[in-house]
């Protein structure tokens, strides 16, 4: 998973999407985010559940360990091992959920810069994506999206996929009394598979951060081609 994402919708439509009925603080807003191009290590707006209840905030996109101060801090964990490796291992029990309209990724297809492609849920829902993070109120605070293996068509985009879990199974996943086995198992196998999801050509002025609108999603058509809309 290539390092962008939008999140255009407001904290309540992802919070609806989630069907939570409890009340939520909302330290984000209630205005739509409007971001279409969101890069690392700037804030992203992240759902969670602590000790009072379902909260939403922004958070810093990256984490790494205090003592991993040798590389920069990852936007992304691997699934076959985040919660058993050490680097992630303070933040595995800490989960959320990252809710996205769609993310990008780039791919070579022969042109002096590779094509940016848009990804996003089929059925127009945000895809709430299975994070972990590190939520103390601190400078060190950080977050990453959990990702496993691309399949079907969706390989020819890109080798990973963000995690992407059903509302039903969002919920479980933040829920602080589910258990952590469970939650493994969940994360390696019950994403939303390749066929929940669509891909297009879109304009490669998203490769510069800079760049923000609806613009940056709508599908471009090369010559003799078609727009990539389905698997």
């Amino acid at each position: 998973m290539c390092g962008r994402l939008s999140q255009y919708r407001g904290i309540h439509d992802f919070v609806e999407t989630l069907s939570l009925p409890e009340a939520w603080r909302n330290n984000v807003g209630d205005q739509p985010l409007g971001r279409y191009n969101v890069a690392p290590t700037t804030p992203v707006a992240v759902l969670r559940v602590d000790d009072a209840g379902p909260r939403a905030d922004l958070v810093r996109w990256g984490w790494r360990p205090h003592w991993a101060t040798d590389r920069a801090a990852p936007i992304n964990a691997r699934v076959e091992k985040v919660a058993h490796g050490p680097f992630f291992r303070a933040i595995w029990p800490h989960r959320a959920i990252t809710p996205i309209d769609g993310w990008y990724e780039w791919v070579d297809e022969g042109g002096p810069k590779k094509q940016p492609y848009y990804i996003r849920r089929r059925d127009g829902r945000p895809a709430l994506c299975a994070s972990i993070g590190q939520f103390a109120g601190s400078e060190h605070d950080g977050f990453v999206i959990i990702t496993a293996d691309a399949e079907g068509g969706m390989v020819d985009v890109h080798d990973r996929r963000p995690v992407v879990l059903s509302p039903e199974l969002a919920r479980e996943w933040m829920a602080p009394g589910t258990p952590k086995e469970q939650t493994e198992q969940m994360a390696l196998n019950l994403g939303e598979p390749a066929e929940a999801f669509e891909w297009y050509r879109v304009s490669t002025a998203v490769g510069n951060v800079r760049n923000q609108g609806a613009e940056l999603i709508k599908p471009i058509s090369e010559p003799g081609q078609q727009d990539r809309l389905t698997l």
